[in-house]
């Protein structure tokens, strides 16, 4: 610490004792400890504003090399105004939605836009009366004959379903 060795330092600390004394010695040391305390206090300050004024010096110049390019608009790179375009465009879908259910439950009675459209098929009635009449048919060994379609058009009334047992019952 400034130059000064053990030896030199030792020898200041004695003359020290000697001129000063010990009683008061403790307390002028104190005073000298406060004393650098604050030294070191202010030049930390001191530090601290060279330091910031040497930032502040070297932002001013980025900035100004930063606008005199041509080509980059830093108000085009804040990421704010996406954010909250983002979220106008988010708003403005929900609201939409929001309306339109509303006023879909304020009119019951209107019809919805995209009503569900089923599509029914045109089964032929043969197909239908042919399992009929597979089951109303005795089993026997003998072929059907002509009276056939008789039988098929029977089987759609529901007194031919009574009297086929009766047929069975006479065939057999």
């Amino acid at each position: 610490m400034f130059g000064i060795d053990s030896p030199e330092l030792l020898v200041i600390a004695i003359v020290a004792l000697v001129v000063i004394g010990p009683k008061e010695l403790p307390g002028m040391l104190r005073s000298w400890g406060k004393w650098m305390a604050q030294m070191r206090g202010m030049a930390a300050e001191f530090r601290g504003h060279v330091d910031e004024m040497v930032r502040q010096s070297e932002l001013d110049d980025v900035k100004k090399q930063l606008e005199g390019t041509s080509g980059l608009d830093l108000q085009s790179l804040d990421p704010t105004k996406q954010i909250k375009s983002a979220i106008q465009e988010g708003m403005a879908e929900g609201e939409k939605a929001y309306n339109e259910a509303k006023s879909s439950f304020d009119n019951p009675l209107a019809e919805p836009e995209s009503a569900p459209q089923i599509a029914a098929e045109p089964q032929p009635a043969v197909a239908e009366a042919a399992p009929a009449v597979a089951e109303s048919a005795p089993i026997t060994s003998e072929p059907l004959s002509e009276p056939a379609p008789a039988a098929v058009a029977e089987s759609s009334s529901p007194s031919s379903q009574e009297e086929k047992p009766a047929k069975a019952a006479a065939a057999g």
